[in-house]
């Protein structure tokens, strides 16, 4: 199943980077035509790197083999088996520039998914589902596959393998360069991927990759470790952040999480994946963009 907002106000589904950002009111199952300023306290620069993601944008925060957690900037989280959106998709029919929709911009002109791929539409890439994967488009992407009981808590579900994404500032990384952030970010996802009740914690792990690396035509880096855990499969995590390619001001996360299992798919995959990341169809060109 997909994981959905609860009603509330969240950056406008069809802000292209023209003019100032807006507010929709999602009401539980689609977007209206309500639209406000976001408050002051939020208009920072934090917030416009991350795409409009303000506090009360649900966001995809642990993924990988380990347990899938969604959690808010309240602190709540809350488990799901085989969630991967992040906050509502929105509907095509109440987006700005269609029937119903307000305010004047194309539908050309916003992420458009596409057959084949996962779309973040914070962020603006897709991401290619694997044959045989699940992917998952929103406000964060996911793409996952091989889905079991947590070697923790049956109760809970775990993938063998999982590849999301999300803007750096939406999950709270303040650093300035790709390097810096993945590097931040890589304990982070290592832990709530393959630690805690779910898999014993972690009790060593070994760094594979820390590299410069081209995703979806810019320049970013990322940091592979191999992880040991207490229980279950040990696991493969990796951080990659860089550029978003249609805001340079802008970093995206990609986290990933392998299990090391013969059940569980191969690094191999995990680069293939990374190469197959690409710009979102249908985003328009705005400030700070390389378009």
């Amino acid at each position: 199943m997909t994981q959905t907002s609860p009603p509330g106000w969240h950056p406008d589904p069809g802000y292209t980077g023209f003019g100032p950002l807006q507010e929709r009111w999602w009401d539980g199952t689609q977007w209206t035509d309500q639209l406000r300023m976001p408050p002051a306290a939020l208009r920072s620069r934090r917030i416009r790197i991350g795409a409009g993601i303000t506090a009360a944008v649900v966001v995809l925060a642990a993924i990988g083999g380990g347990v899938y957690v969604l959690t808010d900037d309240s602190g709540a989280t809350g488990n799901t088996a085989t969630a991967q959106s992040a906050s509502p998709s929105p509907d095509p029919s109440r987006r700005p520039g269609a029937p119903g929709g307000s305010g004047g911009e194309t539908p050309e002109q916003q992420p458009q998914t596409e057959d084949g791929y996962a779309t973040d539409l914070a962020s603006g890439i897709s991401i290619p589902v694997p044959d045989g994967w699940t992917g998952e488009s929103g406000m964060g992407a996911g793409v996952t596959t091989g889905t079991y009981a947590c070697p923790g808590d049956s109760g809970e579900k775990c993938v063998r393998g999982g590849v999301f994404s999300a803007p750096a500032a939406a999950l709270k990384l303040t650093t300035t360069t790709a390097k810096a952030t993945a590097e931040k970010d890589i304990a982070t996802n290592a832990e709530e991927s393959y630690g805690e009740k779910i898999y014993g914690g972690i009790t060593s792990h070994e760094q594979l990759k820390s590299e410069a690396v081209t995703v979806a035509g810019q320049q970013g880096y990322r940091v592979r470790w191999k992880v040991v855990t207490k229980n279950g499969d040990d696991g493969y995590v990796e951080s990659l952040a860089f550029p978003s390619p249609h805001a340079e001001d802008m970093l995206i996360v990609v986290r990933s999480g392998f299990d090391i299992n013969a059940k569980a798919p191969g690094l191999s995959v995990l680069d293939d994946i990374t190469k197959g990341i690409k710009a979102a169809s249908g985003t328009g060109s705005g400030p700070g963009t390389n378009a």
